[in-house]
Parts: C-alpha cells; sequence; structure tokens
C-alpha cells in the first residue's frame, strides 16, 4: 500500500522537478571531483617547485607561447623572427641592465635598449661583424650618456664609477646583443631558418631532459655554489635527449648524415649547460634569483635566454664551417 499517496502523485505531475534534481547532483558531484584534481594537481606542482624551483603551469603556459610565435616567425617569414628577436634582446638587456644596479653598477636602460634592437636588423641584413660593429659603438653611446647623467647629477650613487659602469655596459652588450646577433644572422642565411630551429629544438630538449632526469633520479649536485638543482644525472638525461634529438634532426632538417648529429648533439649539450651555468654564476654574483619576473615560471627573458645565446654563437660558427 502507497503510504504517501500524494508524494507519488505530485511526482507523477512533476518529472521536470526530478531532472532538475539529478542535474543539479551531477554537477555537483562533477564540481566535487573537479575541485579534487585541481587540489592534486596544486600539490603536485608545488612538490616539483620545491624540487625544481619552477612553477610548472606558468612554465607550461610562458613555453608554449613563445613556441607558437618562434614557429610562426621561422617558418612563415624570417622577417618576423628579426622582428621577434628585436624584441627579446631589446627586453633581455634592459633586464641584465636593472640587475647590475643591485651591485652597485648603473647601466643607462634606453641606449641599451636601442643598441640591442638596432644591431638586429643590421645582423640580419649585413652579417654579425656589423652588428658587432654596432655594439661597439653602443657601449660608447652608452657610456657618454652615463657620464653625462654623473655630470649633472642625475641617478647618482655613492660609488660612482664611470669606468666600473663603462665595463657593465661593455658586458650587457658582449652578453646579450652580440650573442643574439649570430642567431640573427644565421636565419638571414641559405636554410638557415632551419639550422637555428634544430639548434633551438636541441637546446630546448637538454633542457628539458635535464628537468625530468634531475627531478626523478638527480642525486649528486653538478655545481653547487652556482647551481645547487642542476645534477650530474640531470646532465646525463640531458645528453640523451640533446642525442637523439640531434641525430632525427640532421635527417629530417638538415640534410646531413645521422653521424653529424652525433656530434652537434654533444656540442650543444656543453654550450647550453655552460649558458645556463654562466647565468646562475652571474645571478648570484649581482645577488639575484632572476633577472626579473615577467614571465611566470621562468623569470625574465634572459632566463630562457641563457642556454641560448651561446649555443647560437656556436651553431653559427658550425653552419659557416659545414655549409660553406
Amino acid at each position: 500500500m502507497n503510504e504517501n499517496p500524494h508524494r507519488d502523485e505530485h511526482s507523477k505531475r512533476n518529472p521536470a522537478g526530478e531532472l532538475h534534481a539529478q542535474l543539479r547532483a551531477t554537477r555537483a558531484d562533477f564540481e566535487r571531483q573537479l575541485e579534487a584534481r585541481r587540489l592534486q594537481f596544486e600539490k603536485t606542482n608545488e612538490k616539483i617547485k620545491q624540487k625544481s624551483g619552477r612553477n610548472l603551469l606558468g612554465a607550461i603556459g610562458i613555453g608554449v607561447a613563445l613556441g607558437a610565435i618562434l614557429l610562426l616567425s621561422l617558418l612563415v617569414n624570417k622577417d618576423l623572427f628579426m622582428l621577434f628577436a628585436a624584441v627579446l634582446l631589446g627586453i633581455s638587456s634592459v633586464e641584465l641592465s636593472t640587475a647590475l644596479r643591485a651591485m652597485g653598477r648603473r647601466v643607462p636602460r634606453i641606449p641599451t635598449a636601442v643598441t640591442a634592437v638596432v644591431a638586429v636588423p643590421v645582423a640580419y641584413y649585413f652579417g654579425v661583424f656589423a652588428a658587432i660593429g654596432v655594439a661597439i659603438i653602443g657601449v660608447v653611446f652608452v657610456s657618454a650618456w652615463r657620464a653625462l647623467e654623473i655630470k649633472r647629477g642625475v641617478h647618482a650613487i655613492a660609488d660612482v664609477s664611470l669606468l666600473r659602469d663603462f665595463k657593465a655596459a661593455a658586458f650587457v652588450q658582449a652578453y646579450v646583443t652580440v650573442l643574439g646577433s649570430f642567431a640573427v644572422a644565421l636565419v638571414s642565411q641559405p636554410n638557415g631558418q632551419w639550422w637555428t630551429l634544430a639548434f633551438l629544438i636541441i637546446v630546448v630538449s637538454v633542457d628539458t631532459g635535464a628537468y625530468v632526469s634531475g627531478l626523478n633520479f638527480g642525486k649528486h649536485p653538478m655545481a653547487p655554489k652556482i647551481s645547487p638543482k642542476k645534477t650530474w644525472e640531470g646532465f646525463a638525461g640531458a645528453g640523451v635527449a640533446a642525442i637523439i634529438a640531434a641525430v632525427l634532426l640532421s635527417i629530417f632538417m638538415l640534410g646531413q648524415p645521422w653521424w653529424f648529429g652525433l656530434i652537434l648533439g654533444p656540442i650543444l649539450l656543453v654550450t647550453a649547460t655552460l649558458g645556463d651555468l654562466g647565468e646562475s654564476h652571474i645571478k648570484r654574483t649581482i645577488g639575484v634569483k632572476d633577472m626579473s619576473s615577467w614571465l611566470a615560471g621562468h623569470g625574465g627573458f634572459l632566463d630562457r635566454l641563457d642556454s641560448i645565446l651561446p649555443s647560437a654563437l656556436v651553431t653559427y660558427v658550425i653552419y659557416v664551417l659545414v655549409v660553406h
């Protein structure tokens, strides 16, 4: 016997109400699962961040965005890469100039950025040696700007030294503008965009291999006083990734025999690793953790170019020797 005929009758009359209740229950269950996944991801991301020093989600997002712009610029129109490089080198020179202030060195940022931006099209159209000439003129320009600041009492600091500021200006131009110009000059060469894309993929493979291998197996620090999180296990993983990538790219992208990858891979493994360690040493000397905080999970733009800049120089030399 039905104890509640009214409820039964109401259920028959209101099927939409039952459907609405089921939808609300399903939605609530979905939201609970989504929240649980979010908390689990944040917990995992925090563990990775503590071990590697990176915000994984931010790093992936920024990396995908920069990679997409890079591919577009290299594969669609090489002139776009020139513009992209000008922006990157201009920003990176400003980052380094700003960071140097932490150790009492003042490099005027406006003329520094202008020099880096001007050197890019010069390298693209007239070659790397012309770009080096622009960088040298830029050092004089920046130093004259700084001398004028000191004379007028603008941005005066307690320990004023035009000579030390001159050396700092020369360092910024050599490290950012000159090394970056080799990548731009390489792209301007016949099929240079493929060589540039290949060496960038290998450098990214080095970074990824070191990251994954070091995160899972890293026990023995590689250079604890410079970069405590780098390990020999990570370096080994980076080597394997670099060689595999270099062999495949040599065959399918560069038109070289497979054994060319056995040479190119280890060379770029060394340049990328030294570039990374070199920038870490610079930051420790200056006393900063990152060159800036403009890129989530990456630090600054220069923090992403540290492995690329010396690798660009070496790849350009290899290209000249092999192709020409």
